[in-house]
């Protein structure tokens, strides 16, 4: 029999290389290789289970060789859902069946299409957008305050990106079609110069507009009135015509009739055409009225009915070629739009042409500006109107004119008239939208003195700021000011101010609240990707929140970029070269079919729960309850934060995150930095002088590394399909490879076995208990301290506190305590097996340098012999 002791040093002096053996053996090498080629091809547990080399060599690796025949068993196993504490797996006693389950992802990858950490961190774009609207406004008037004084041509102007985007938007151009001749000629226009770009190229077609737009305005009204007057004639002729209108009624009633008459005459006058073919048309609808009416006589034959419906048809035939009210209506509003149109379009150019300077070569003219101070003002204060919302910069400007004007005022008529001062003033107080200026003049005019006056009376819910209101004014009830009197004090104006720049943007806080508790709704029910860019809400914040609200792009553009595939630099989001689109890809989970699918995470949701729950039981172990608390609140922040992870930096930037991963690892946080992790990460595995391959825990580090999706360059990839990730493949090989070794020695020496067996489920034995529950376990100790063979038929609890008397089991932690227990377990089973050890093979297999002496083995040898 081959020396326990002996064998065992051999192996475990350079374990790794002792599993590169046993990997290299032709069987070994045979089956691996066939597992690692195809278990990327399973999608289901049927084809798992149907494949016996590769279910067969999986359950080896997990020590559950004899429960191969179980396959009904094993199937109940994999479908467990790991998460709940009350699956199958999670009853069962023996963990071996807990990590053979969470050794696949049969159950886990969730198809979603948006995760919480997608759908926070949208919202989180969101609210950033909104709030730097302002910012960005501001940065922009300031950029173009600056550049507008060293413009020197109005090609700079044109062509400088950000100053054209500025003026566009404050003018209304187009920025995607616009026509760049145009532009220029209306900007070096002079409105009074006869042969300028503007009046020789828009001026014609504006006047024409406008007369287009007049004519139609007056043709439009007088064909309203016209109808409207014989509607009522017709009404008059029908009450006439009753017996009981009285004299006197009729009297008024004809002389109204007359007064439409007249009106009609005079339209009819002006408007010959237009109203003779209208009577006209009129004349023959009559006529087929009166035919039908004919045609419906009871008394009337078929012929006669053939006759009729003859001459209906051809009146219905000669309709077609004329004209009615409808034609005229039509025909009048569709020249009032595009007259309209095409008014507000130049309207553009015109004022393009006041608001700017350039000279007609498109030069600034000697001892000039671009633009004169006025109306770059005029143009800023534009541009802050503009703003999507309320911003800080249109609240000082309404501020500033609040303040400017209501001095001035001195009665609510003048209030009522001017809607700036009128919407400042319901902002400032509070009072909602729809406070009519009618409403607002008699909270001004209320006396606060009569208990029976409009502010102590009325507004429900708002009585209380119509109070507020009125003690902020000095109006008299008859809405005009006593002498010497002011509309309000300083303290007053500043009072109301004060309240205005508090509440300006609180509809838009309230919009914002509502559109993002829609959104949260919405999406719980979206299930594909049209569904998605169905929905207006949901696009709305989602647009915004990337920056692309404005971009006007089609359903089958957001299609498109929605379902493409993030993993191939060719698909059609990267074509794009637009990192907004890109930023709206990965906020959603879409297959190409526009199917929902798996988020792209640093780990998948499986390894998320292996690490997590690693981390509570590297935690836990031999630890109060309060610690057992704290672990479990942390694995809660890893699982949240990990999900929100986008790249390597990011991961390896949180300290805290690293800590949580080394520890569920079982690697001491304090004896590793955070570059010796990212040398790890950085590491190619196939290369056997990489800096993970020189690592001595190098199976460790793999298996750390290979549970998460970063690429080359620490950037999210999408893991390959299958039912087991990368560390998955990665544990069940080297499983494999320590099941094998352990069962190829064990056939020349089952102490060999037991050794390696117990080194290698160490690090989860945490009470006596678990040693009691292995026989394996059990017989390393018994035999390392000589426990008689009678304990083991004496109650668990006796035998669990004489176990705790002869070990501390914390020491099966500590890796030099560990290799100690178990040389001095080889030592004692070749002396209970009557293995001779000389001092040649001693010397040999290098023994003696891992806590056992020769002097010590020769006197365990001595004792064996009887000769102490």
């Amino acid at each position: 029999m081959v020396s326990t002791y002996i064998d065992y040093n051999l192996l475990t002096r350079d374990m790794k290389t002792s599993l590169q053996r046993t990997a290299q053996q032709t069987l070994v090498a045979r089956e691996t290789e066939y597992y690692k080629a195809n278990i990327g091809n399973v999608t289901s547990i049927d084809e798992f289970l149907g494949d016996y080399r590769l279910y067969a060599y999986a359950m080896k690796a997990h020590g559950l060789e004899d429960m191969t025949y179980a396959k009904a068993f094993m199937r109940k196993v994999l479908e467990s859902d790991l998460s709940d504490d009350n699956s199958y797996a999670n009853m069962l006693t023996d963990d071996r069946y807990q990590n053979f389950a969470r050794a696949f992802s049969f159950s886990q990858s969730t198809e979603v299409v948006q995760s919480d950490a997608q759908e926070d961190a949208l919202i989180g774009l969101y609210n950033q957008s909104v709030s730097n609207i302002d910012t960005k406004m501001v940065q922009e008037t300031r950029y173009y305050d600056t550049m507008m004084d060293t413009i020197t041509n109005v090609d700079q102007l044109l062509q400088n990106d950000r100053l054209r985007s500025y003026t566009f938007q404050v003018f209304g151009v187009d920025a995607k079609y616009f026509n760049y001749a145009q532009v220029r000629g209306a900007l070096t226009s002079d409105l009074n110069d006869p042969n300028s770009y503007f009046n020789t190229n828009f001026a014609p077609a504006l006047d024409a507009a406008i007369a287009t737009k007049a004519s139609s305005d007056q043709a439009l009204s007088a064909l309203s009135s016209r109808v409207q007057s014989q509607t009522r004639i017709t009404n008059i002729d029908a009450l006439l015509a009753r017996p009981e209108t009285s004299d006197e009624d009729k009297v008024t009633l004809q002389a109204e009739k007359t007064t439409l008459q007249n009106n009609i005459a005079t339209i009819n006058a002006a408007f010959p055409e237009m109203t003779s073919n209208i009577d006209a048309y009129a004349g023959v609808e009559a006529e087929i009225r009166d035919l039908r009416t004919q045609m419906n006589q009871p008394d009337v034959t078929e012929a006669e009915k053939a006759a009729f419906q003859a001459e209906i048809d051809e009146r219905q035939t000669a309709l077609k070629t004329m004209k009615g009210v409808n034609f005229y209506a039509t025909d009048l509003q569709t020249k009032q739009q595009e007259s309209t149109a095409t008014i507000a379009r130049i309207a553009v150019f015109k004022d393009l042409a006041l608001m700017y300077d350039f000279a007609a070569d498109g030069s600034v003219p000697s001892g000039g500006t671009a633009q004169a101070a006025d109306s770059r003002k005029a143009t800023q204060e534009v541009y802050a109107y503009k703003a999507p919302r309320a911003t800080n910069s249109v609240a000082v400007l309404h501020k500033a004119y609040y303040e400017e004007t209501i001095a001035n005022v001195t009665t609510v008529a003048q209030i009522k008239g001017d809607s700036r001062l009128y919407s400042y003033i319901l902002t400032a107080f509070g009072l909602p939208s729809s406070t009519t200026v009618t409403m607002l003049e008699s909270i001004l005019t209320s006396d606060p003195n009569d208990p029976a006056s409009y502010v102590n009376t009325k507004g429900g819910e708002y009585n209380a700021a119509y109070k507020t209101l009125r003690a902020a004014f000095n109006f008299q009830t008859d809405g005009t000011l006593a002498a010497g009197d002011k509309p309000q004090t300083a303290a007053q104006i500043k009072t109301t101010s004060d309240n205005y720049m508090v509440r300006y943007n609180d509809a838009d806080e309230a919009a914002d609240a509502t559109l993002i508790n829609s959104f949260k709704s919405l999406m719980k029910i979206v299930s594909n990707v049209d569904d998605l860019i169905a929905d207006t809400k949901i696009m709305k914040l989602a647009l915004t929140a990337v920056g692309l609200e404005n971009e006007s792009d089609t359903a089958r553009k957001i299609r498109r970029v929605l379902t493409s595939d993030l993993t191939d630099p060719k698909s059609y989001v990267y074509t794009l070269k637009d990192d907004r689109y890109l930023q709206l890809a990965k906020a959603f989970n879409f297959n190409a079919d526009g199917s929902a699918g798996v988020p792209m995470l640093a780990q998948a949701e499986s390894e998320i729960l292996n690490t997590a729950k690693s981390y509570v039981i590297e935690k836990s172990r031999f630890a109060t309850e309060d610690v057992k608390t704290k672990a479990t609140e942390e694995a809660k922040y890893y699982s949240a934060e990990i999900s929100k992870v986008k790249s390597l930096d990011e991961l390896l930037s949180n300290r805290r995150l690293v800590d949580f991963v080394l520890v569920s690892a079982g690697l001491d946080p304090e004896k590793v930095s955070t570059d010796y992790v990212r040398k790890m990460f950085q590491s190619d595995f196939s290369d056997p002088d990489s800096f993970i391959n020189k690592e001595p825990d190098t199976t460790i580090y793999k298996e750390l590394v290979a549970s998460y999706n970063f690429d080359s360059k620490g950037e999210l990839a999408r893991p390959e399909l299958g039912i087991q990730t990368k560390r998955g493949l990665l544990e069940t090989e080297d499983l494999y490879l320590n099941q094998t070794l352990e069962q190829q020695r064990g056939e020349d020496n089952a102490g060999v076995r037991l050794a390696l067996y117990f080194r290698r489920q160490a690090s989860g034995i945490n009470t006596a208990y678990d040693l009691l529950a292995d026989s394996a376990l059990l017989q390393v100790i018994q035999t390392t301290f000589s426990i008689p063979e009678a304990m083991s038929s004496a109650d668990v609890d006796v035998q669990y506190a004489y176990i705790n008397r002869l070990l501390d089991v914390k020491d099966l932690q500590d890796p030099d305590k560990l290799e100690k227990l178990l040389l001095r377990f080889t030592a004692l089973y070749d002396v209970e097996n009557n293995v001779d050890i000389s001092a040649a093979q001693l010397i040999l297999s290098g023994g003696g340098g891992g806590g056992i002496s020769a002097d010590t083995l020769f006197s365990l040898s001595q004792l064996r012999l009887g000769g102490f």
